[in-house]
């Protein structure tokens, strides 16, 4: 995987802060500029954030003393004078763990480093465990992501299915039976690392801004154990008044019942929709219909189910980049296909123009380079 530094979004602005923001907001401007446009001198990040010479002096050797930059020599580039020294990101001395619990049959955690790239990854195949079990699950899978680090851990993020409040509180995660489960408090006092835990869409929508095509005004849904949504209108992730944006899952889909769902009713797009249960539908195959007929139709199915509960959504937002992620021997070029047939349908099309639905650049690691992301901006200032 290579590095997209050179075309990273950011999420966060770029002008240099009033003296009484504090001098961390001006730390993490420093870190940004960086973190987006590669090494630069001294006088170049000076130019780039408005601050003066001599703060952006002081702020860099704060930076180093934290081990968050370093130094990498002079430049090439010929000015007159003494050539200038570069700085940049502590790229390869800084290492993040990220942990995705968004699939239904293993839970994943990588090291990874700044830019996102996975460097190594840790598996832990799951047998449907709820509860404490479900939770001592993530602990260890996270300790061994953690001892298979080579650098300094700079922080771990986690992207889980359900709801997740601002301090990293699961309000609920039906599918690991889990209410008002501080993940976040488990893992930090078990490990003593700084912890971010959001929902799993939140973090696939914060990973495909950063290192994928997302745009400004986007949508990215995720099926996976279940069905959410992480959006982003004009470059903010829209959280909601309780954090529960994004939950479609147990959005209940016609009139006509519909399967059973985990929650208890009949209908919820999740019934329809999630990984698990377009594997049951699949296995369900009628005699005399061949398994291509089969599989044509539950895709179908879905991807109707789908873009109805969409559609709404995204028309009244306004949605420019509408993005699916899974398992790829799911979410296909055919899925998508009678996704956006749906879309249109039930939309204004001419209304958006520019409208794209497309699928996730790399969707088995989106949801641990979210993670990635999460960590970076709470620990470091920049996404």
């Amino acid at each position: 995987m290579t590095s997209t530094s050179g075309t990273r979004r950011s999420m966060t602005r770029r002008t240099a802060s009033l003296p009484s923001h504090g001098r961390e907001h001006n730390l993490a401007l420093v870190l940004q500029h960086l973190y987006a446009q590669g090494p630069m001198s001294r006088a170049d990040l000076s130019r780039a954030s408005g601050l003066t010479r001599v703060t952006i002096s002081d702020l860099v050797t704060e930076l180093m003393s934290r081990g968050h930059v370093i130094e990498l020599g002079t430049s090439n580039a010929s000015r007159p004078g003494k050539p200038s020294i570069l700085v940049d990101i502590n790229r390869k001395g800084l290492q993040i763990i990220g942990v995705d619990l968004a699939d239904s049959a293993v839970m994943r955690a990588a090291v990874m480093d700044l830019d996102g790239n996975v460097l190594t990854r840790v598996e832990l195949e799951t047998n449907d465990e709820k509860g404490e079990a479900a939770t001592a699950q993530v602990i260890d899978l996270t300790g061994q992501a953690i001892a298979a680090a080579t650098e300094r851990i700079i922080g771990i993020g986690v992207g889980t299915p359900g709801i997740v409040n601002n301090d990293g509180l699961i309000l609920t995660a039906p599918n690991f039976g889990w209410t008002n489960v501080d993940l976040h408090r488990e893992i930090h006092e078990r490990f003593s690392l700084p912890t971010h835990v959001l929902n799993d869409a939140d973090g696939a929508v914060m990973g495909e801004h950063t290192f994928g095509n997302g745009s400004a005004h986007m949508m990215l849904v995720k099926l996976g154990r279940g069905v959410g949504c992480g959006t982003l209108v004009n470059g903010v992730r829209v959280r909601g008044a309780n954090a529960a944006s994004g939950e479609l899952g147990h959005v209940i889909v016609g009139t006509d019942q519909g399967p059973l769902c985990i929650c208890g009713k009949h209908g919820c797009l999740e019934s329809w929709v999630s990984i698990p249960s377009i594997r049951r539908a699949l296995a369900q195959r009628p005699e005399g219909i061949s398994p291509e007929e089969h599989r044509a139709k539950i895709m179908q199915q879905a991807a109707e189910r789908l873009g109805i509960v969409l559609a709404p959504i995204v028309s009244v937002l306004d949605i420019q980049d509408l993005v699916i992620a899974g398992p790829a021997r799911f979410v296909d070029d055919q899925l998508l296909a009678a996704l956006q047939e749906t879309i249109t349908a039930r939309t204004n099309a001419s209304q958006r123009p520019n409208f794209t639905v497309q699928l996730s650049e790399n969707p088995d690691d989106i949801v641990l380079r979210g993670a990635a992301v999460n960590v970076l901006f709470n620990e470091l200032g920049v996404a």
